[in-house]
């Protein structure tokens, strides 16, 4: 079964890759080193979040119908346009304004890494059960 988180995953992973290569071979005499910290930031996190979005549908063929993986997935999605995306806006255009908009990407990180916990923990936990129950 194809999964939302699978093709979003492997499309920001291409993406992310895309635009490292282009801050690495474009950008690097166009915008000043600090700048280009900035933007080289949001390639890491976004590729960091891709590979996360692939294993919430790695996880999604054990339990199509968790509410909360859908919700960890799309969280972390839109952190990934919220905090990436408004990075390579801050370094390209220059604009620090943007800046004010990366924190609520950082946050619908945060939240979507709690809810994968949470997940963890009730999946282990009802494993327990199961197993004990057994004997």
């Amino acid at each position: 079964m194809s999964s939302v988180f699978l093709f979003l995953g492997a499309t920001c992973a291409f993406i992310g890759v895309t635009m490292g290569a282009f801050g690495a071979h474009s950008l690097k005499t166009m915008i000043s080193p600090e700048l280009l910290t900035v933007y080289q930031t949001g390639v890491t996190y976004q590729m960091w979040h891709a590979f996360g979005l692939i294993a919430i549908a790695l996880m999604q063929q054990h339990d199509l119908q968790s509410k909360l993986l859908k919700w960890a997935g799309g969280l972390m999605f839109l952190g990934i346009i919220l905090f990436s995306g408004s990075l390579y806006l801050l370094a390209i255009l220059d604009l620090p304004i943007l800046g004010a908009i990366t924190p609520l990407g950082g946050v619908s990180f945060l939240i979507a890494w709690s809810l994968l916990i949470i997940f963890s923990g009730k999946k282990s936990t009802h494993h327990r059960h199961k197993k004990s129950s057994r004997y």
